[in-house]
């Protein structure tokens, strides 16, 4: 099962049934949009790790309206945009605004699920690395403390010794 996340937002209510009926089949938690605007409103409420979003949308929000939507409200999440309107120009703006990856229409669904694997693989990586960081954290903190507690320990023992030492000297 996978753990991602999926918004895909398509004004083609085929394209949108395909993605959804795939996706749900290789086990991805999938919402849809047949909009821009929808889709908008929809990641104004939800978190997703990944939004599918068709690049060219009649009638409000296009694709890249959609990507900065998602950029902005969480940073994090990839956004992979679709067209059958595929030009190195859109491509570059997508990329620049944060788009992860670019793909064309008609959809090849085993490039889209090796992509969404590989999104999967690096935000278990991140998630990981982040995991790591925060036990090197409570690691680092409890070795200070310790540190801390024998520093003091041996001030107290080389203490006694300096009264023994003189004890016996007299």
């Amino acid at each position: 099962m996978n753990n991602l996340k999926i918004l895909a937002v398509d004004d083609d209510p085929s394209t949108l049934s395909l993605l959804e009926k795939k996706l749900k089949k290789e086990g991805y938690e999938i919402e849809t949009a047949g909009n821009g605007a929808d889709a908008v409103r929809l990641i104004s409420k939800y978190r997703f790790d990944v939004v599918l979003t068709d690049l060219m949308m009649p009638g409000g929000p296009d694709g890249i309206a959609v990507l900065e939507a998602a950029k902005e409200r969480h940073g994090n999440t990839e956004v992979i945009l679709i067209t059958g309107y595929a030009s190195v120009d859109n491509a570059v703006e997508a990329m620049k605004k944060g788009a992860s990856d670019y793909l064309q229409k008609p959809i090849n669904l085993e490039e889209l699920f090796l992509r969404l694997e590989k999104i999967c693989n690096l935000k278990t990586l991140v998630r990981d690395a982040s995991d790591l960081r925060e036990a090197m954290d409570v690691t680092e903190a409890t070795a200070s403390e310790t540190i801390q507690e024998l520093e003091i320990q041996v001030a107290m023992l080389q203490e006694k010794l300096q009264r023994i030492r003189e004890v016996i000297l007299k």
